[in-house]
């Protein structure tokens, strides 16, 4: 397995970018938490998962390693994929979704896309005496909301997260109306998210 890549970042969109390793390009999913943390940098030392399924193999990466530990728990619970568990690392922190995970909050992992409730119970029963092991503690970390760049970013990264096109362009429409001021395609996508359910 990949364990980490170290290189400079060629490429960048919200959801992948292109990681130039001594000549060879990696292509390389993401989820907005790292976006927001990478946005800035040129170079970088990212944590990396490699899928491997019949038809394909993907590499997911990560800011650090705590985001990638938290990927992996949440792909092991049957019914979360790796697009799953991407989008509720773009819709969460990854300390916003331990959180929810330790103190029972389903309601707060269902606001994810493709989280119906009994997804949302299944992660904290399968996860709960794993994430409060890993952590060390209980503690609570207040749910913030944390955001990203411009209209056309948005949309490319919320139909690449699965989302349908029509829907996304209309709620970004709305979103940028009530808030002209935004800056961040981060900021604007979460703003989507809220607004979606």
């Amino acid at each position: 397995m990949i364990a980490y890549l170290n290189g400079e970042i060629t490429h960048k969109t919200p959801t992948f970018i292109y990681v130039d390793c001594h000549g060879v390009g990696y292509h390389v999913n993401i989820s907005l938490n790292t976006y927001s943390k990478l946005e800035n940098l040129q170079k970088i030392k990212i944590f990396t998962y490699l899928n491997v399924k019949e038809d394909e193999q993907s590499l997911f990466g990560f800011f650090d390693d705590e985001e990638r530990a938290l990927f992996i728990l949440l792909i092991s619970v049957s019914g979360i994929g790796v697009n799953t568990a991407r989008v509720i690392l773009s819709y969460m922190t990854p300390d916003e979704v331990k959180t929810a995970i330790i103190h029972e909050n389903a309601v707060a992992l269902g606001k994810v896309k493709g989280i119906g409730p009994k997804t949302a119970k299944r992660i904290i029963l399968d996860l709960k005496d794993k994430v409060i092991k890993e952590t060390g503690s209980d503690q609570v970390v207040l749910l913030s909301s944390e955001g990203n760049t411009i209209r056309n970013e948005a949309l490319s990264a919320m139909i690449a997260l699965g989302f349908p096109k029509q829907i996304v362009e209309k709620q970004i429409k709305t979103v940028m109306e009530k808030n002209p001021n935004i800056e961040l395609v981060e900021d604007l996508i979460k703003q989507v998210l809220k607004q979606m359910n």
